[in-house]
């Protein structure tokens, strides 16, 4: 997983609450388990006015030359609510995102997002509005988010923010669940030294 520490990058509006994770990635498209590949469907029905991906809706900010490159959204409330998917940060990893500025989250979306190395990044729903009117009078700024500072700054503004101690250090450090069970390979490995035979796993057979 790619460490976060500090990160700056265009931040694209999406001024929508309950934004959920068929939207963000609909059920059509969940046909492979690899993390790959789901980035070009990314708000597939909202993005394309064609089922083939063909025309591009010239309405829709992602598709807007001023937000080429986005690699920050800004939504509203509740977003990623529905289905537990993980293909959903998976998508929006995919497309290029790093982090999504938002006043709330659902609780599944953010535990899948963090453990995949994507940011929710919550801040009070005033100061979601106040980087939304920078953005509709300058569209293309961009925003700098320190995970070391646990700052965000758009523009002149700057808020802080708050994450659980665990889940920060994972990202710091781009740790996934994977990595933090390689940490304690050692112990692992002794403790399977310590086993009778038939509880120890034949590993050449893994």
């Amino acid at each position: 997983m790619e460490k976060f520490t500090v990160y700056e990058g265009v931040a694209v509006p999406m001024d929508s609450a309950n934004i959920d994770t068929d939207q963000i990635i609909p059920k059509q498209f969940l046909l492979a388990v690899s993390r790959k590949g789901f980035g070009k469907h990314l708000f597939h029905d909202w993005r394309y006015l064609d089922d083939a991906e063909t025309r591009p809706n010239p309405e829709f900010n992602l598709n807007k030359p001023e937000y080429k490159g986005a690699t920050i959204l800004v939504a509203r409330d509740n977003f990623g609510n529905g289905s537990s998917r993980e293909h959903a940060p998976w998508a929006l990893m995919d497309y290029g995102f790093r982090a999504v500025i938002a006043p709330s989250f659902a609780s599944i979306f953010n535990n899948n997002s963090l453990g995949n190395g994507l940011l929710p990044l919550r801040l009070k729903e005033d100061e979601v509005d106040q980087i939304f009117k920078v953005l509709e009078k300058a569209p293309g700024t961009k925003i700098r988010i320190s995970l070391v500072d646990m700052t965000v700054d758009c523009a002149d503004l700057h808020f802080t923010f708050s994450l659980d101690e665990f889940r920060r250090h994972c990202l710091l450090e781009g740790l996934d669940a994977i990595s933090l069970t390689l940490q304690h390979e050692d112990e692992i490995a002794s403790y399977e030294k310590g086993n009778p035979a038939w509880l120890t796993p034949d590993k050449s057979t893994l």
